[in-house]
């Protein structure tokens, strides 16, 4: 199952054993790492990405999901990523794009204090015991989701939220005056359009995920993977 980790050290010296940890369990194909991230939060409620997946700059991780989560976990201002700024496109599109829960990311943040450093990566894993035994042995605390399910759920929500307004847009319009159907009209059409994208958003991104896994399985039958 692919899931976003989330993995809180009290130090980076802690973080780079876990992070060593992650990438071992990949190498023992235990699970299967496709991208991360070591994130520390300074004291002055700032961020830092102290290190990020080896396959490629830290710029690669711009508009990924990981990158996403990164955004929110942390927060556009004050990410100190150098070369790389510009992660985060805005708190409601990250939120989509991490395909997390707010109630993931408050759980998160309870324990993501200033000067903790954070291990994140999104990785496909077929049970929780070979990461969290290595973790906590090192003294992470491990938060997971997966993103199957929330990323489903979040364009759910959002879909179910318009096709209630649009509904209630109808009973109005249902007993408008001529000029308010009108402008009735015009919003529930407005509305439409808006639902239908999200639609589209949902296919193109299940079609881009069908494809990344693909390339991802390629690569680790050639032994591309990370190192």
């Amino acid at each position: 199952m692919d899931r976003m980790l989330v993995v809180i050290f009290n130090n980076e010296a802690k973080a780079n054993e876990g992070k060593k940890a992650l990438l071992l369990l990949d190498e023992e194909r235990s699970i299967s790492v496709y991208g991360y991230a070591v994130v520390a939060k300074n004291a002055d409620g700032t961020a830092s990405i102290i290190q990020g997946d080896d396959s490629g700059p830290l710029g690669t991780l711009a508009g990924t999901s990981l990158g996403s989560l990164i955004g929110c976990l942390f927060g556009p201002v004050g990410l100190a990523v150098g070369a790389s700024a510009g992660f985060v496109g805005g708190a409601a599109a990250d939120l989509i794009n991490a395909g997390v829960g707010e109630d993931f990311i408050d759980d998160v943040s309870k324990d993501l204090l200033p000067s903790s450093v954070a291990l994140v990566a999104e990785i496909e894993e077929d049970w929780t015991a070979p990461v969290d035994i290595r973790m906590e042995a090192i003294g992470g605390i491990v938060f997971r989701r997966a993103l199957s399910d929330v990323k489903h759920q979040v364009q759910q929500e959002n879909i179910a939220a318009m096709k209630a307004d649009m509904a209630q847009l109808k009973a109005e319009h249902a007993q408008a005056s001529a000029d308010r159907k009108a402008k009735l009209d015009s919003k529930i059409n407005d509305l439409d359009s808006k639902i239908q994208a999200l639609f589209q958003m949902a296919n193109e991104r299940a079609n881009e995920a069908r494809q990344t896994l693909s390339r991802m399985d390629a690569d680790r039958t050639n032994g591309n993977g990370p190192e």
